[in-house]
């Protein structure tokens, strides 16, 4: 059978996404392997289903899907994208809506192709993260092999850690990430992000994803970067953080408080796949 698409893409962190408002869809784990495919398929970092609303106070419910199968629950990238699709489409005929996951709802703001998400509150406990270490600390460790990893963590709807470098160029970004996926001590995994400060208004940053790998940018690793770095005293309250697909706007104003992230997206190109 064939379903349209259209693919996205915010920052370079692309994107398929499948309107099932009319028509209801579901896909199993080889179907968004073969969809995520660059070289069999059509080629992304996420599939993204979007659903109808399930309560009167949202616009949209959408459901996260990484290229390895697996469902997560937050895409900060990937609700940008969204935003300007259901504009786009005439699906959402409003520049401020309010999508839903299944971890949270955002409430995202357009800007001719610019959007700006409110990502919610940055949950720093252990338990909400969620982290196996008992004791909320600015830093925790973890050994692998002869190398011990600082690292900070904290939950954008999804879990993270922060590791700040001195030039992350040459991070071991693939086999560091890897290690910390495979470590145990983040029982639902992690997106692992490796920052390095250039100024206090500046960042640059690579993110190994969990259920993806690198990818050319990631929104929620983009506010944990900024987030985990202000915490510690590198940054102010207002972050460029400098991608390898672009740049972010991040606002922060302190612990308690939402984060905001700010960027552009394109529409790539539509067309239609046999499933």
């Amino acid at each position: 059978m064939l379903y349209q698409f259209t693919k996205m893409q915010g920052t370079g962190n692309d994107f398929v996404i499948f309107n099932t408002f009319s028509h209801p869809l579901s896909l199993s784990c080889e179907q968004i392997k073969h969809i995520a495919d660059r070289r069999l398929g059509i080629g992304c970092d996420q599939v993204l289903l979007l659903e109808p609303p399930k309560n009167n106070e949202t616009d949209v419910y959408y459901r996260i899907f990484n290229s390895d199968g697996t469902e997560v629950t937050q895409c900060g990238n990937g609700a940008r994208c969204i935003a300007i699709y259901l504009n786009n489409k005439g699906l959402v005929k409003k520049n401020s809506i309010i999508a839903e996951t299944k971890s949270s709802q955002l409430i995202l703001k357009i800007n001719n192709n610019s959007v700006t998400v409110n990502m919610g509150i940055p949950e720093f406990e252990p338990a909400d993260i969620p982290l196996n270490i008992s004791g909320r600390l600015e830093n925790y460790s973890l050994s692998l092999g002869d190398e011990e990893i600082i690292f900070g963590a904290v939950s954008i709807g999804n879990p993270h850690a922060v590791i700040i470098v001195d030039d992350v160029e040459s991070a071991s970004v693939e086999s560091i990430g890897a290690a910390i996926q495979e470590y145990g001590v983040f029982p639902k995994g992690v997106n692992v992000g490796f920052v390095q400060i250039l100024d206090r208004k500046t960042i640059k940053l690579r993110v190994y994803e969990r259920g993806a790998g690198e990818t050319l940018a990631c929104g929620s690793g983009a506010c944990a970067a900024a987030v985990i770095s202000c915490q510690q005293g590198y940054l102010g309250d207002v972050v460029e953080v400098k991608l390898r697909g672009g740049c972010l706007k991040i606002h922060w104003a302190g612990e308690g408080e939402p984060v905001y992230m700010n960027g552009s997206v394109s529409t790539v190109y539509e067309g239609e796949i046999e499933l």
